[in-house]
């Protein structure tokens, strides 16, 4: 069963060509339309070769909003009347869930020096919920860390410990923290693969910040057992935990408008979806044997690894012939969104580069065409911000050159009438009319399903949902303009060969101070207050339809701090907005891990030491000492030359003590067994006061006393 492919030209395939031709001519015939409204709003009707170039952009964004627009509309009466037959979870969703006992499932857990805590409450979470489902049998976990940090190395192994102990859970959890982060993620679950795959026939991906309730995985399992053919079932996350005001308009967009796009992408792709690279269920031996990612020729930022590589494993299972299908309305998925503006923009600086990337798979032999405009829809997700700014400036550009340079109303060659420049208003209030349907009706429409299905208490109540998204559309209107600036610095660095870094993403709530928002924030600042001056002191009636831009822009600082504020999301939530259904209703599986958040401590010890303890604690605790050797692999000859640097660094480490090395010598002793043993010995041998102390061993007599019993 597990080799069997599907079959080309079968009937959902031809439902969603026809689906896609008529979303072709939804999209260019309306274009065309409006690029001709556009060409007629330009004083000299679009001939020139800006006035060309600027109906272009127009026109290239139009299409690319209108896209978005009737993936909304698809979705709206998706959800009134329903998906229809071409569903593949219809079934997991409305009968008895069944698994077979042969059916093994693998979650598997990427990390990278992320909250221990927020990782194993979702993690006993996830477990809990499963045991209660009564499937916990088909399911393994996997915490696949590549976490560099050595304190939250340690905490990662003492925390699991301790977790596989309270849930009798050794034989069904599983850890291994990576030396060499290759590859990032992408290479991490390779590495799973390489390891453990054959012994899986699924594996349900998470990111760190992720949670799925039992039912919902079993559902996923007996919906890729009835349907042999699919590769990769993504389900659709719903946000959670958001304590500051970005990260709480976040949730509630996601909530409110989330599943309606879903059901519509559902509707346009079927079985050639995409995948996000979490909250998924990937069937083993396909992913393994197509699935493995090319290296681009090149230096990065557009060559070398790839950055992106959840798009790119979707294209790699379609062109094997496995479906990749969406799983939308499944329900029990949530993710957390980022805590501010800036934190969002660091990660999207990062996905701008892999979908650049992307760029160059766009012709790559054997993917499909979906997936062709995939690729080109993920890259245009940032594109878009450089057209919207060329746009904007060229716009402005137009403006104040018809305003400051004379016109030419007789050209060179001889005519008998004047060519006279004329700005149609009322076309231009036409065509600003129709941009604003097609970006705001969609949330009118999901409000509306909202009504329809009497789900209104779930967000506060009809009148407080009318004002929470009221709320929302004016903030993200705000916000637009900023992330245009940011996507546009994104595009221009990739393009000019400057690569970006993986960092750890910040997950818990966290404020932007003034200095920090004014570094980031600082240079669009000013393109706003000069590009306002440029505009009042030449076209004063174009200034008009740039205010709420170029407002936004010199708001950009103290936008970036206040939506940043835990303080300012709590008032919103006191106040009854930007509520969400998982606020109102909270699903078990979320109490359950902000209760075992709320109990976690991450080591149970006398020392004295404050702060992160990790490795400390692996030199000094015996408990922790003695785990950390045994997840290590065995011992391994040296030669004399690196022998004696490591003896250098343990003596190194007891005259300063644990503040005194660097992460990367902590990890060099992490990684040597017989160092670390070395040290453990060593420090428990120290006589002198001042530097037990260094180790959090005397800082009293009587707690000495009680360490060293301990």
């Amino acid at each position: 069963m597990e080799m069997v492919r599907e079959v080309r030209n079968n009937s959902w395939e031809r439902a969603v060509k026809r689906r896609r031709l008529l979303l072709s001519w939804l999209v260019l015939a309306p274009t065309a339309v409006a690029a001709y409204f556009m060409a007629h709003v330009l004083p000299h009707r679009g001939v020139s070769a800006l006035g060309l170039f600027v109906v272009l952009l127009f026109a290239t964004l139009f299409a690319w909003i209108s896209i978005g627009f009737w993936a909304s509309v698809a979705g709206f009466f998706s959800l009134l009347w329903g998906p229809g037959q071409l569903l593949v979870t219809k079934e997991a969703k409305t009968k008895p869930v069944s698994v077979s006992g042969k059916v093994k499932t693998a979650v598997v857990i990427p990390v990278y020096n992320e909250p221990v805590d927020r990782v194993f409450a979702g993690l006993y979470s996830v477990y809990r919920s499963l045991q209660e489902a009564g499937g916990l049998e088909f399911f393994h976990f996997y915490i696949l860390s590549d976490s560099s940090d050595p304190d939250i190395w340690i905490e990662e192994e003492a925390a699991w410990h301790e977790f596989s102990r309270l849930l009798d859970g050794a034989e069904r959890v599983f850890y291994r923290n990576r030396r060499v982060n290759v590859k990032r993620k992408s290479g991490n679950i390779a590495d799973f693969c390489r390891r453990w795959g054959y012994r899986y026939r699924y594996m349900i991906v998470f990111d760190a910040d992720s949670l799925m309730s039992g039912p919902t995985l079993l559902r996923m399992v007996a919906a890729m057992e009835k349907n042999p053919t699919v590769g990769i079932l993504q389900t659709f996350p719903t946000g959670i935990n958001g304590a500051t005001l970005f990260a709480r308009l976040q949730q509630f967009a996601n909530h409110l408008f989330g599943p309606m796009f879903a059901a519509g992408l559902h509707f346009w792709q079927l079985g050639d979806s995409q995948y996000w690279g979490h909250n998924a269920i990937i069937r083993v031996k396909p992913f393994m044997n197509h699935c493995a990612l090319p290296v681009l020729s090149g230096r990065p930022p557009l060559g070398g690894e790839i950055l992106s590589h959840d798009f790119v494993e979707a294209a790699l299972m379609r062109r094997a012939g496995w479906g990749v299908w969406p799983a939308y309305g499944l329900g029990g998925s949530y993710e957390q969104p980022p805590p501010n503006l800036l934190d969002e923009l660091k990660r999207d600086r990062r996905w701008c580069q892999g979908n650049m990337q992307h760029l160059r798979l766009l012709f790559a032999r054997g993917v499909i065409p979906a997936h062709r405009a995939l690729f080109l829809a993920g890259a245009m997700a940032y594109l878009s911000g450089l057209l919207w700014f060329l746009f904007l400036f060229l716009s402005t550009a137009q403006a104040i050159f018809e305003t400051v340079v004379p016109p030419a109303y007789f050209p060179p060659r001889h005519v008998l009438f004047p060519r006279w420049p004329v700005w149609d208003q009322g076309w231009a209030v036409i065509l600003g009319i129709t941009t604003a349907v097609l970006l705001f009706l969609p949330k009118l429409l999901g409000v509306l399903l909202v009504l329809l299905k009497r789900r209104a208490k779930e967000f506060g109540g009809g009148p407080k949902l009318a004002i929470s998204t009221i709320a929302e559309a004016v903030l993200s209107s705000l916000l637009a303009p900023i992330r245009m600036i940011f996507y546009t610095s994104f595009v221009l660095s990739i393009l000019l060969g400057r690569k970006v870094g993986w960092g750890t993403q910040q997950r818990g709530a966290r404020g932007t101070s003034w200095g920090e928002a004014l570094r980031f924030h600082g240079a669009g600042m000013a393109l706003g207050l000069v590009w306002t001056l440029a505009v009042l002191l030449t076209n004063r009636s174009f200034f008009l339809w740039l205010t709420p831009i170029l407002f936004s822009l010199i708001l950009a600082v103290p936008l970036s701090v206040w939506s940043s504020r835990i303080t300012a999301g709590r008032r919103f939530h006191e106040a009854g907005l930007f509520r969400t259904p998982a606020e109102t209703a909270p699903p078990r599986e979320l109490l359950w891990m902000q209760s075992y958040r709320g109990e976690y401590r991450p080591f149970a010890s006398v020392l004295s030491k404050p702060g992160q303890q990790g490795f400390l604690m692996a030199v000094v605790d015996p408990c922790i000492h003695a785990l950390h050797l045994s997840l290590l692999r065995g011992e391994r000859k040296y030669c004399p030359q690196v022998l004696e640097r490591r003896r250098r660094l343990r003596q190194k480490a007891l005259d300063l003590g644990p503040d005194g090395l660097l992460a990367s010598e902590k990890r060099q002793l992490l990684c040597d067994p017989s160092s670390l043993a070395a040290l453990h010995e060593a420090v428990w041998m120290i006589s002198d006061t001042a530097l037990a102390a260094n180790w959090g061993l005397c800082p009293s007599p009587g707690l000495c006393t009680a360490a060293a019993g301990a």
